[in-house]
């Protein structure tokens, strides 16, 4: 196979912005598909999950066993080996630790003049459900990074979907987190069906306000068909990762970190950027030989990438690389540099920056305490990644006495006459004359 190389002072700015468009899945076209299975959903409500689970699924699951029993949430931990569960427990600590240092409930209360009382308080959203993928592996990670925030925040119902097998089960180490989280309500119910089964309700599973997690491009596909009805929350999409490498990094590490993303799924992007040309000839030599010795499917996964959304790019300097950096905004940014932490204040769009040689995205993914469901598609540059605050709201409040309105108001009533609004208007004349 032949890695692409790609000399930023070479490109046109057309060339540039091209590089940083994500090939994956045509969202549109997916729209356009999904809709009417939404739509069937909506209107015949578990029939419908239960046809399309067999359609897409594979197994025929009545109503009554899409939710998963108490005891096999139970059951799945006891089946752990005690080093996975321990491995399990370190991550959801950890996780929970850093999620409970970023949130802090920070209510206001402030009386600005006298009479004149405002503030605010925030509030945990009433439900929320969580979307655990499974068509690529099993991924008790994403239930952790979207439970341990939830719980933190005080969501009063939590709601996992994921994918059932042939024989309608969902994946054990994925129930194995639900229970250690302390989440109960599972449904072995995932693709299209489950994403509107929460946003519109069926007989056996009561719709939520909020849905978050990643899937495939019909996953989202169906999130953006729902998003007018419930809150689909961050745009997660495939997998993208950018490796900022100067002439310090060791080529292989440079290597073996840009396969981390690559190898989640063929709809991936993976660059690495270097402002040192041997470090990108050496790179472009051992990138072929360390994907084949990856098993499959995660070879054929990678290779794809670098055939669509991956590669070597050189840049002639630290500022042009962290200008490509900033535009292209990464999901997950890796940085082997010599002086990794004074790259920060230049690096401002990326889902997560990760810092040196011993903080790869491994680390980050299962276990470091930051959130791992982050933005994707650019959207880094204004979106953040999961956190408690997106399972929450701020409320604001407002008091104001006799004289304080007394005081506002002749000032309020001319916007509200002037902008046309005479029931506005009435409501501060009544008060004003009695």
């Amino acid at each position: 196979m032949e890695v692409p190389l790609f000399r930023l002072s070479h490109m046109t700015a057309v060339e540039k912005d091209r590089l940083c468009v994500r090939t994956g899945v045509d969202l549109r076209d997916l729209v356009a598909l999904v809709t009417p299975l939404v739509e069937k959903v909506r209107q015949f409500g578990d029939e419908a999950v239960r046809e399309l689970t067999s359609r897409f699924d594979g197994v025929d699951l009545p109503p009554t066993r899409f939710r998963v029993a108490p005891e096999e949430l139970k059951e799945s931990v006891k089946r752990l080996s005690p080093e996975l569960r321990e491995a399990m427990q370190v991550s959801i600590a950890h996780i929970k630790r850093f999620h409970e240092a970023q949130f802090h409930a920070n209510d206001w209360q402030k009386e600005f003049s006298p009479g004149f009382l405002l503030g605010e308080k925030t509030v945990p959203i009433p439900s929320v459900g969580l979307y655990v993928p499974r068509g690529k592996g099993s991924f008790p990670s994403m239930m952790m990074m979207a439970g341990v925030p939830a719980k933190v925040a005080g969501v009063k119902r939590i709601v996992v979907v994921t994918p059932p097998d042939s024989a309608g089960l969902a994946d054990q180490a994925t129930l194995a987190v639900a229970e250690l989280i302390g989440i109960d309500e599972v449904y072995a119910v995932g693709g299209v069906q489950a994403i509107a089964a929460l946003a519109f309700g069926t007989e056996t599973i009561p719709r939520v306000c909020k849905i978050v997690g990643p899937g495939s491009g019909y996953v989202l596909a169906a999130k953006q068909v729902v998003s007018a009805y419930v809150d689909t929350g961050l745009p997660a999409g495939p997998s993208e990762s950018i490796i900022l490498a100067d002439s310090t990094a060791d080529p292989v590490m440079a290597v073996i970190d840009l396969l981390i993303e690559a190898e989640h799924g063929p709809d991936s992007s993976a660059y690495l950027v270097t402002m040192d040309a041997e470090l990108a000839a050496k790179a472009l030599e051992l990138i072929p030989p360390l994907i084949s010795s990856l098993p499959e499917p995660r070879a054929s996964f990678c290779r794809e990438v670098f055939r669509s959304n991956g590669g070597v790019v050189l840049a002639s300097d630290m500022d042009e690389a962290v200008d490509f950096i900033n535009t292209f905004a990464p999901e997950h940014l890796q940085v082997l540099i010599q002086d990794p932490a004074g790259i920060l204040d230049k690096v401002n769009y990326a889902g997560e920056v990760l810092l040196g040689s011993y903080t790869p995205g491994t680390l980050a993914n299962y276990s470091l305490g930051p959130n791992a469901i982050l933005p994707t598609s650019g959207f880094a540059r204004t979106s953040s990644s999961l956190s408690a605050w997106d399972f929450t709201r701020k409320m604001s409040y407002s008091m104001l006495d006799e004289k304080a309105f007394s005081e506002l108001a002749p000032k309020t009533l001319l916007l509200a006459e002037y902008e046309g609004f005479s029931a506005h208007a009435r409501a501060l004349k009544h008060r004003l004359q009695s």
